[in-house]
């Protein structure tokens, strides 16, 4: 999308009327109207299957995002990291799981002080840590919820099936712990492009979770939640018999990673507005946003609008463009969008997200838990 001065949509700010191109660049923007027609998407294959939706925030990392998907029908969040979690708590958001286990004193105490204004819900695969939480939690008089992460394929953390009941029998024989289910990411089978292919390989590793589930009602422990499934599996994963919850949040933006990596048929929510600084030559096209403003890590960002292009190069600030033939536009000053390469690589560079709705900017969402990695 080349956006020029002179042809600008009208956009409103706290009723200031201004034109598009007197947003600052580089400048994050959500299309509403799709964001919204992504989340109903989901939620609408959530409801069909009786699946709860409890989306990660990984992604956006906002609170008034968040938000949003909870008026949308999502029960909760998941959190990648237990700062994000103390943000969202902070801001009256409930429901949170963190997908990721909670390791050593200084992490356990902070958890600890989480407890007593929340109610997160955390991964462990380490009998280890089941007891390092037990014993913090118990001190604190609090009680905390379990899952079990389960190794369904990927191959990072968690525990192999045959393992699981051993551990919820370690978590259930602490009265300070609640065995609050199983939890995993399928994520060894997001690239597969033959649907039926990828459809079998997401109902074999899912089928280990269940099965997981199966074998703790076994021994008198019964899983409140069954949680998997990300965007990258989506719909595949809320298919499956047995499962209570999916974890899907990138879908609400896709992304090029998402469409042309792991197959993801949902339309594009977020772009970046850049400006165009200068045209050396007339093939080549340098605008003001690099690697600190959009990521390429795992996927290019792409331009939109533009004759075909032989190539794409992010450096820190700039990003290069060389176009198969010659061109006149865009010229200098002009402002031209992306397709971001992956949001979850992109959305933590920015403080805010400009949210857009039928050319109006419609308001400006913080991210709330940038920089929160810890």
């Amino acid at each position: 999308m080349i956006v020029r001065p002179l042809v600008a949509a009208l956009l409103v700010v706290a009723g200031h009327s201004m034109t598009f191109n007197e947003l600052d660049t580089p400048a994050l923007l959500v299309d509403v109207d799709v964001l919204e027609g992504n989340v109903e998407r989901v939620v609408g294959a959530c409801r069909r299957h009786g699946v709860n939706w409890r989306p990660h925030i990984k992604a956006h990392k906002s609170v008034d995002i968040a938000r949003k998907l909870i008026a949308h029908g999502a029960i909760g969040i998941t959190c990648a990291k237990l700062g994000e979690a103390e943000v969202m708590a902070a801001a009256g958001i409930g429901g949170i799981v963190i997908a990721n286990q909670i390791v050593g004193p200084i992490k356990i105490g902070r958890l600890v002080q989480l407890l007593a204004t929340a109610d997160p819900i955390v991964c462990v695969d380490d009998a280890g840590n089941v007891e390092a939480l037990a014993a913090a939690v118990g001190a604190a008089g609090r009680r905390l919820g379990v899952l079990i992460e389960v190794d369904t394929g990927m191959h990072r953390a968690g525990v192999e099936a045959a393992r699981v009941p051993d551990l919820a029998r370690k978590i259930a024989a602490h009265p300070e712990l609640r065995f609050a289910g199983l939890l995993t990411w399928e994520a060894h089978t997001v690239t597969i492009a033959d649907p039926a292919a990828k459809a079998a390989a997401v109902k074999a590793a899912v089928s280990q979770l269940t099965a997981s589930a199966d074998a703790c009602r076994a021994i008198g422990l019964d899983p409140e939640i069954v949680s998997c499934g990300g965007t990258g599996t989506f719909p595949h994963s809320i298919e499956q018999p047995g499962i209570t919850e999916v974890q899907v949040g990138g879908a609400i933006f896709c992304d090029k990673l998402y469409r042309d990596v792991y197959h993801v048929d949902l339309p594009f929510a977020l772009s970046l507005l850049t400006t165009v600084t200068s045209r050396p030559t007339p093939t080549r096209i340098i605008v003001d946003a690099g690697k600190k403003a959009m990521s390429g890590d795992v996927a290019l960002p792409e331009p939109i609008g533009l004759p075909p292009v032989a190539s794409i190069r992010l450096s820190a600030e700039h990003t290069t463009i060389e176009l198969a033939a010659p061109s006149a536009t865009p010229r200098v000053g002009d402002q031209l969008a992306f397709v971001v390469g992956y949001s979850d690589t992109t959305i933590h560079l920015h403080e805010e997200i400009v949210a857009v709705r039928n050319g109006a900017v419609i308001d400006r969402w913080p991210v709330s838990a940038r920089g929160r990695i810890k």
